[in-house]
């Protein structure tokens, strides 16, 4: 094991403490041809917080899933407090003291919280005595700082307190070792503090040891003591937090020596007496299930402006994508475009120059079957030059997709492949190069750069700007608040299908956002949204 792996254990904890040293040796896992994991090795102290960072595809999920029980290595050794471990399923994982919480929910929707968290053990008896055990989960919460309504159902809960019922499902279950998949992506700034500060202090007890993914260089400096970098599969920087910086992590995970973190975007002032370029006003929508998720909605946006829309998902950001573009139906209000009437349809979208870079870009702005040029070319195959006449010209087609896909970093077997055989960044890339092409009055633009990799970001981030620079007006629509701290001119927040507060972006609290996003109304509630217009 390299030296930079062997050192002493964080804080100086004792032996024979509940938590679990973790060791992979040259672990390396395939898919067909294709090497997700490329001989990692990498040393988690017991009872310390390590980081796992790295680019979308990196390999991350694969190792952690690997650690787990969820698959097996081909090549490489697991070692569990320094003993070579056969972790052949997640009940073999669980038998260790591993446990998982996942990025995506696993909840039993129609059970209650108390019957969520008895099922987590898996060995849930005949005959349950619930007086003795609501008693135990009552101790249990009570070690916790989390408040969940043991007779709630997840059906009823808000994104943050079905995380938090995730986390509390293991660590009901005591583990030795939890591994945290993107654990805050669905928190506010104060919930996510409170999770990870809640983690931390259980591995600092000694009781556990915890291994987090997580892209946001903030948590990792906060939270973790060590952390591991992989890149294209291989474990490529291991360090000592306090002994890094987000640029340095940064250069890491992208790789080469030019490679450095972000700077921050630099913009002039928005002209207060620019065009509104896109007016929203009582907007009213359903949502899937039949409900209102959008409330007399009204925001507007000024030419050269980028208007940030933050909140926790599941509070109508989706809706009010789906509602301007055309992909669900308006049941009340108006939207201007440049002072004109705007319903979405595609000569409006042209002739007012509206273009949107929507979330899940496979499902919503592509035909799966249809071929990377033929996509590209759905939002003007039937103008001059692409098609005259009425002739459709298809060699035009397919080199401009090749001049995009050069120029946006497409992966692709070629212009000619279904736009369905790409990986999700690389659709979404094929996405952007058609949306922001030409002239743009107004910019849609839903969690833009997400399944992007790291390299990736700062070159979308930077077109989006350059919409703003030209004079154009840009919803930007994304959960990571710290993505619409840098781009945003101003923020608001949505809660409940409604917009519920305001602020500049150069004047924004991070704790008063993150208040209005879990439903609180501390703090100033900032001017207006129509005063701003």
């Amino acid at each position: 094991m390299a030296a930079a792996l062997s050192a002493q254990p964080i804080g100086g904890l004792p032996a024979g403490t509940g938590a679990l040293a973790l060791d992979t040796y040259e672990l390396t896992k395939r898919f067909g041809s294709f090497t997700a994991m490329d001989r990692v090795t990498m040393r988690v102290e017991p009872g310390s917080v390590h980081a796992l960072l790295g680019e979308n595809g990196a390999g991350k999920s694969t190792l952690v899933k690997c650690v787990a029980g969820f698959q097996r290595a081909e090549e490489g050794s697991i070692l569990i407090d320094g003993r070579e471990q056969d972790i052949a399923n997640p009940i073999v994982a669980r038998a260790l003291g591993i446990g998982m919480v996942y990025q995506h929910f696993t909840l039993a929707p129609g059970m209650t919280v108390a019957e969520n968290l008895l099922l987590a053990g898996g060995k849930t008896p005949a005959l349950i005595d619930w007086k003795k055990k609501r008693a135990e989960l009552e101790d249990f919460l009570a070690t916790t700082p989390f408040s969940l309504d043991l007779d709630a159902r997840p059906s009823e809960l808000a994104a943050g307190e079905k995380q938090k019922l995730e986390l509390l499902k293991q660590l009901y279950l005591q583990p030795r070792l939890l591994i945290l998949d993107e654990p805050t992506s669905v928190l506010t700034p104060q919930e996510a503090d409170e999770v990870l500060g809640h983690v931390r202090a259980i591995a600092r007890s000694g009781r556990c040891t915890v291994l987090i993914i997580t892209h946001k260089f903030r948590e990792v400096m906060a939270y973790a003591d060590s952390v591991t970098v992989l890149r294209r599969g291989k474990a490529v920087h291991h360090c000592r937090v306090v002994g890094t910086s987000p640029s340095q992590l940064a250069q890491a995970m992208m790789g080469g020596e030019g490679a450095v973190a972000s700077a921050p975007v630099a913009r002039r002032p928005v002209d207060a007496s620019a065009p509104v370029a896109l007016k929203v006003e009582g907007l009213e929508a359903q949502g899937d299930r039949g409900t209102l998720a959008l409330h007399d909605l009204s925001l507007s946006v000024r030419a050269g402006e980028i208007l940030g829309v933050a909140g926790v998902s599941g509070n109508g950001q989706r809706e009010l994508v789906e509602a301007l573009v055309g992909q669900r139906p308006r049941l009340a209000g108006r939207v201007t475009v440049m002072g004109q009437p705007y319903n979405a349809r595609r000569a409006e979208n042209r002739r007012l120059k509206v273009r949107s870079l929507p979330e899940e870009p496979l499902r919503n702005a592509c035909v799966g079957d249809l071929s990377v040029s033929d996509n590209m070319a759905l939002r003007d195959f039937d103008r001059p030059p692409l098609s005259r006449g009425g002739v459709l010209n298809f060699p035009l087609w397919r080199s401009r997709a090749r001049e995009w896909i050069a120029a946006y970093g497409v992966k692709t077997q070629g212009e000619g492949a279904p736009i369905r055989s790409l990986s999700g960044g690389n659709v979404q890339r094929a996405v952007l190069a058609r949306e922001l092409a030409g002239d743009i009055n107004v910019l849609i633009a839903a969690n833009p750069v997400f399944g992007l990799d790291f390299a990736a970001v700062a070159e979308i981030h930077s077109r989006i700007v350059q919409v703003r620079e030209k004079g154009g007006a840009v919803l930007l629509i994304s959960e990571d608040l710290d993505e619409l701290l840098e781009l945003a001119d101003r923020i608001v927040v949505m809660s409940e299908g409604r917009v519920v507060f305001e602020t500049s972006a150069a004047g924004a609290e991070r704790h008063v956002i993150g208040a209005h996003m879990g439903g609180g109304h501390s703090g100033p509630s900032g001017p207006s949204v129509e005063a701003a217009a």
